[in-house]
Parts: structure tokens; C-alpha cells; sequence
């Protein structure tokens, strides 16, 4: 019982690892002995990063644009000379971008889409060998799908293909989580309410302290709160966790 958040020695990838949600849960995996690999669009803040969390324990960097499937055969390409398996994959890599309704560009919609369904889609497809390498009843391999409470509510803000993705990536989630049960590889998704990040700067600046007020739990979410969550589902306490999607939003969704 001792051990049941350990995931020392296990092989992860994070997209969009570089910065934000994708960081804090990279910092969680690698000060508890998992070798991480991390993923982003831009290669110099990815390399970055990689040295920065190396004060921890091992990071690598492999920048890819995982908005195409060019980029996401080669990120697959360039993790599969390195390891053999693949423990768990954190599909995080994500874009929002806001227009009034009737001014929204068919370019955001389909950035947005790509990058948020498409991309996790055709990399979680792709890494099915190294994932089923690793994958076994006790201990499967573990897919972890990071959505947003904005795909389980609806937010005033005019987001539309960002809101509607993270449904999708939702739904997405069961779907594979059915689907990959048989071969020993949980699929779960996480619903980050605020926190930290680029994508929420310009929020939490404008209407941060609202936002804090309006919160059950007074405050928005800290890196060991999305740390936790997925050392969680990564390790031996979430081996039985399959399909399930998770808010961590200090009870948004759930109680407000």
C-alpha cells in the first residue's frame, strides 16, 4: 500500500510540456523518478524547459508541431529510437482562440481543432506499440487526456471550437478507453478548471480576484494540484480507473 503513487523508473511524454499545465504535471513525473520526455511547437522553449527540470531528475526534449500528422510521425519517430516502451502518454498539448460568433475564422476553428482533437488522436494511434510494449494487467499503460471544465460547462467567453474540442476530447476519451481496455491501456481525461498558464494570462488578469471569489475553494489550482492528479492516474492507485474524466477546478463544475 506503501507505494501506490510511485511511478519511479516508468517512461512518459508530455505535450506540450513546455510551459503551463503541461510543466507543472512534466515537474511532477520527473521529481518522482519517472523518465520524462517532454514535446512543444517551439524548440527553444522546449529545450528550456528539458534543462530546467533536469535539476530534478532526467527531462528530454523533443519539439514537435503536433497540429499535423507530419509532425506527429516524426515525434513518434524520434521517441520510438529511444525506448523500446512508452508508460504514459499526457496528450496536453492544446490552443484556444476567441472572435465574436459571427466573425470567427474558419482558419481558428480549424487550428484549434487540430490541435486539441486531431493531434491526440493520431499520437495516441501512432504510440500503440510502444504503449501495448509497456502495457500488462497489473500495471497498464496509461493515456491521460487533458480537457477542461469549459467542455462540461458553458463559458461566457467566445471560444467556440476551443469549448466544443474539449467536449470532443471528452467523449474522445471513453470512446478509446473502450476500445483499449483489452489491450491493457487505461484512457483517462483530466478537466483543469483555472490555474496558472499562458492561455489563462490575460483571464487571470483582467478577472482574477472574481475568479478566485467565485471558486468553492477560494483560489485556483497550484502545480501540485495537476501534479497530483496524474501521478495518480500514472501509478498503481489508478490502475482500475479506465473512461473516467476528472475536474480538478476547487469544485466549479461540481458545486457551484
Amino acid at each position: 500500500m506503501k507505494n501506490l503513487f510511485d511511478v519511479s523508473g516508468k517512461v512518459a511524454l508530455v505535450t506540450g510540456g513546455s510551459r503551463g499545465i503541461g510543466e507543472m504535471i512534466a515537474h511532477g513525473y520527473v521529481e518522482n523518478g519517472a523518465k520524462v520526455y517532454i514535446s512543444s511547437r517551439k524548440a527553444e522553449a522546449c529545450d528550456e524547459t528539458a534543462a530546467r527540470l533536469c535539476e530534478f531528475g532526467e527531462c528530454i526534449s523533443l519539439p514537435n508541431d503536433l497540429a499535423n500528422l507530419e509532425g506527429v510521425e516524426k515525434l513518434v519517430a524520434e521517441l520510438s529510437e529511444r525506448e523500446e516502451k512508452l508508460d504514459i502518454l499526457v496528450n496536453n498539448a492544446g490552443a484556444a482562440w476567441g472572435a465574436a460568433l459571427e466573425e470567427y475564422p474558419e482558419d481558428g476553428w480549424d487550428k484549434v481543432m487540430d490541435i486539441n482533437v486531431k493531434g491526440p488522436f493520431f499520437l495516441t494511434v501512432r504510440l500503440l506499440p510502444l504503449l501495448r510494449q509497456a502495457a500488462s494487467e497489473a500495471d497498464p499503460a496509461r493515456v491521460i487526456n487533458i480537457a477542461s471544465i469549459d467542455g462540461m460547462h458553458v463559458n461566457p467567453t467566445e471560444h467556440y471550437p476551443y469549448s466544443a474540442s474539449k467536449a470532443g476530447m471528452i467523449h474522445l476519451t471513453r470512446a478509446l478507453a473502450k476500445r483499449l481496455a483489452t489491450d491493457d491501456i487505461t484512457v483517462n481525461s483530466v478537466s483543469p478548471g483555472p490555474f496558472e498558464s499562458k492561455m489563462m494570462e490575460w483571464t487571470l488578469k483582467q478577472f482574477g480576484e472574481q475568479i478566485r471569489s467565485s471558486n468553492p475553494r477560494k483560489r485556483i489550482g497550484s502545480p501540485e494540484d495537476m501534479a497530483g492528479v496524474c501521478i495518480y492516474l500514472a501509478s498503481r492507485a489508478g490502475a482500475y480507473v479506465t473512461g473516467a474524466n476528472i475536474p480538478v477546478d476547487g469544485g466549479i463544475v461540481g458545486v457551484s
